[in-house]
């Protein structure tokens, strides 16, 4: 292979690895891949220590920023390789670009992804971007009720990352817009003040933007108990998120009562606000009724919370215990007193879902998205559902949206 041949290879990886050091959250820019480039061309890539070094030199700024590389460059330059021009290098690169641009972190799969022993000072690895795929697919597809421990651990961290972002809503205050549509005709008279009582333009305003109020509803009876939990440490990190995706966070926790948990939420440790909450909630892991507590959060905080357009996720799996028609009358009170109401329910992961428990078939008519809340993936495509209401999306290739239709929303009468 020609030397001209052997620096594009090299720059090829570079940029790969750049691609999979920024996915993992660390800043790197085009003036960190140049000097890698430079580096490498300096010490060779026959020496595996040299090479880490190298790049360690010219990618990591920060001491905190160390672990997340060491996994990612353990991920990426993983077998042996003789030169960098191997084959189909070109596919493979492709495969691994699209891997490092995954919204989960390399970094964030900790003890999921191959690790070499860094002792070995001779060796160097070889790009193997397919494993690496299959690897961080598989985590991103894996139920939350499957997954050990260590896998939830590194789950959490990668539900961190995720946002919800939803379109901002029309505000009744007006505000000086210079295209706008409406005369203010009290500024333009002021203005014409200054000017002899001249009018010389007329000044404009139009409704102002801003972010409607989300409000989480959680089931944490006994067959909701591990999504509960994930989804919870997702909702805490919403909440103390920083932006204006959010006007407010509101979460309440329901399983044979309702329990308000935003203030609980509010704690900067993740693990110290579940502990307040599993001490809270006295009916955590028991029955389900959750008509009766719909018929509270309509009575005593929907007027609050929702009377300015708030969007409404409820989380649970429909398996009612009481009546259904109770439930069937306050989930049309809540559909109607929402602006949007999206139903999560880890039901969904299995791919001959039918919904005949009278609870579902009763919650479906007045809700306006069906979507499952199992995986990281599925919850990666809720986010992508906010930017687009009215698209359909589907989970590993089916739809998470009923079939059935949503009832129109009518005047309210209550």
């Amino acid at each position: 292979m020609s030397a001209t041949q052997d620096q594009g290879a090299l720059a090829a990886n570079i940029t790969l690895f750049a691609r999979a050091l920024r996915a993992a959250g660390l800043p790197v820019g085009p003036d960190h891949m140049l000097n890698a480039t430079r580096a490498l061309e300096a010490v060779g890539v026959q020496n595996r220590s040299d090479v880490r070094y190298a790049l360690v030199a010219c990618f990591v700024s920060r001491p905190e920023h160390r672990d997340v590389f060491a996994r990612v460059f353990d991920a990426f330059w993983r077998e042996r390789w003789g030169s960098l021009a191997a084959p189909n290098q070109e596919t493979a690169l492709d495969n691994l670009a699209e891997v490092a641009q995954a919204p989960q972190a390399v970094g964030d799969h900790e003890g999921f992804l191959p690790q070499t022993d860094s002792s070995d000072t001779n060796a160097s690895e070889q790009l193997d971007p397919v494993a690496a795929a299959s690897v961080l697919e598989r985590f991103r597809t894996r139920d939350f009720e499957r997954m050990s421990d260590e896998e939830r651990a590194a789950a959490r961290r990668a539900l961190a990352r995720l946002d919800l972002k939803f379109d901002p809503i029309r505000s009744r205050r007006l505000r000086s817009d210079p295209v706008g549509k409406l005369a203010d005709w009290r500024a333009t008279l002021r203005q014409s003040v200054r000017s002899g009582g001249e009018l010389r333009t007329l000044v404009r305003r139009s409704h102002g933007r801003r972010p409607p109020n989300l409000v989480v509803l959680c089931d944490i009876s006994g067959s909701m108990s591990v999504y509960s939990r994930m989804l919870l440490h997702f909702l805490h990190s919403l909440m103390h998120r920083r932006g204006a995706d959010w006007a407010q966070v509101y979460g309440f926790v329901f399983g044979t009562q309702l329990t308000d948990i935003t203030r609980h939420l509010r704690l900067r440790s993740p693990d110290a606000a579940l502990d307040t909450i599993g001490q809270m909630a006295r009916d955590w892991s028991g029955g389900t009724r959750i008509g009766a507590c719909l018929r509270i959060f309509n009575r005593d905080w929907s007027r609050r919370l929702l009377g300015q357009g708030g969007v409404v996720l409820l989380v649970t799996d429909g398996l009612e215990r009481d009546d259904p028609e109770l439930l069937a009358t306050e989930a049309e009170r809540l559909h109607l007193s929402a602006r949007r109401l999206i139903w999560l329910n880890p039901l969904l992961r299995w791919d001959g879902f039918v919904p005949r428990a009278r609870g579902i078939q009763a919650l479906l008519p007045h809700v306006d998205d069906f979507h499952a809340c199992h995986s990281l993936e599925s919850l990666e495509q809720l986010g992508e559902m906010l930017k687009e209401p009215h698209a359909r999306f589907s989970v590993s290739g089916r739809s998470t949206r009923h079939s059935h239709k949503p009832a129109a929303k009518r005047q309210r009468s209550f």
